[in-house]
């Protein structure tokens, strides 16, 4: 075995990070054909693809074939240039044609005042490397969805889950048939990490939000790329947390930057521009669900159902409640600590739940395009969003509410009007 090949297998196990991009060809082909979703468009063809380049570059040096991999990086510089991952894979192929490679980003120390500097620079992008790899290695199951999505309308067209674990954004389309998984992307989060608190403390929330609205990126200075999606941070679990700040979006990066270190905003998800391009023309702001979690937990359909049953249940007591104009009963599901968008209590909430009851004149109220998202940490908690119509009437109001279980009672602690 020659030196230089010797070197490229070293690169080899630096770059591949595991057996996954060393998969037999014939496994490796029937995994992409069932969990890689076909692009439906020219545009879609843009998203994904330049990570998608640089995985075959690192699977070609995996399998011995170095010049195949250099031809390969070498185009995909050229086509992305400010893609900072694929000049350093390059240099290492080119740099292992003459000596070992020990490790990704195999250059001589630099002898400036700015060492430490390019040091950091260069462990982010080798995190970064190993975020991409390890997503790659383990997607998940075909058929399964985030265990928060227990149930979605037809009129939500997308889901969104993030795993700050791995880096990854989930993208899902809302079908007759349930969530399909159609795409997955590379995000970088606060540079503290997770779990947001306060103000300025340069971290990404955890969560389950909403898009609020798509801001014209015409409008915007050219850090935050294509475009942005703010989301509702602090949603009412949080403010009831006490938790403060602001601002927190979904963005691009800068012209000159393809994509940012795995912890670099400040709290932000920050996505390559190819990728967000796409979330901006599917995603629809107020309906869109954005789930941030720690790690997601992949189940199947079949798994959530019972957890939909029983919490459904519950919440047909309340409508049958407030149909029936049951005040006593009623109150009964709503928290001492309750809270609404107009109201600061539970007594000054009670009025208002009356006045709603009376209106309704004997008539039962339906829910319509019910929403149930569940989060999990120090409580359990529900969010649930429907249309509340008076049976017989054309249109009626539509309302989020956030339960909390205590105990083995739910309860209501915070109800709004959307729109």
């Amino acid at each position: 075995m020659t030196e230089v090949t010797r070197s490229a297998l070293q690169l080899a196990g630096l770059l591949a990070l595991g057996a996954v991009l060393a998969l037999p060809a014939q496994a490796r082909q029937s995994r992409e054909r069932t969990e890689s979703p076909a692009p439906t468009n020219a545009s879609a063809l843009r998203d994904g693809q330049a990570e998608q380049r640089l995985l075959q570059v690192y699977r070609l040096t995996a399998e011995g074939r170095s010049r195949e991999a250099l031809v390969e990086a070498e185009a995909l510089v050229r086509d992305h240039p400010n893609f900072q991952l694929a000049q350093l894979a390059l240099g290492d192929l080119l740099a292992a044609r003459i000596r070992p490679v020990r490790r990704v980003g195999d250059v001589p120390e630099p002898d400036t005042s700015r060492a430490s500097e390019a040091a950091a620079v260069l462990d982010e992008l080798r995190i970064e490397s190993l975020q991409r790899v390890q997503a790659h290695k383990a997607r998940p199951a075909l058929g399964t969805l985030p265990a928060q999505f227990l149930e979605l309308p037809a009129r939500t067209r997308h889901a969104i889950a993030v795993d700050t674990s791995r880096s990854r954004l989930y993208l899902f389309e809302n079908s007759a048939s349930g969530l399909r998984l159609v795409a997955d992307y590379y995000v970088s989060v606060g540079k503290l990490g997770i779990d947001k608190n306060v103000e300025g403390d340069q971290r990404t929330p955890l969560g389950v939000y909403f898009i609020t609205s798509r801001l014209d990126p015409d409008t915007l200075r050219d850090f935050y790329g294509v475009g942005a999606l703010p989301i509702n941070y602090p949603n009412p679990l949080d403010q009831a947390r006490g938790k403060t700040g602001s601002g927190i979006w979904l963005h691009g990066t800068p012209p000159e930057q393809f994509a940012r270190a795995p912890l670099a905003t400040d709290g932000c998800l920050v996505l390559a521009n190819p990728d967000l391009e796409r979330l901006l023309r599917m995603v629809e702001p107020r309906s869109t669900p954005v789930v941030i979690a720690r790690q997601l937990q992949w189940v199947t359909p079949r798994d959530v159902q019972a957890q939909r049953q029983s919490f459904d249940s519950v919440l047909e007591a309340w409508r049958s409640a407030k149909s029936a104009g049951d005040m006593q009963r009623l109150l009964t599901f709503y928290a001492s600590d309750f809270q609404s968008n107009r109201k600061k209590s539970l007594a000054d909430w009670a009025p208002v739940l009356q006045a709603e009851a009376r209106a309704l004149k004997g008539r039962e109220i339906e829910l319509k395009d019910k929403s149930l998202l569940r989060w999990t940490d120090s409580a359990e908690t529900m969010v649930v969003t429907f249309g509340e119509v008076a049976r017989g009437a054309r249109t009626g109001t539509v309302k989020r509410q956030y339960w909390i279980r205590r105990g083995q009672q739910w309860q209501i602690f915070f109800e709004g009007v959307i729109g």
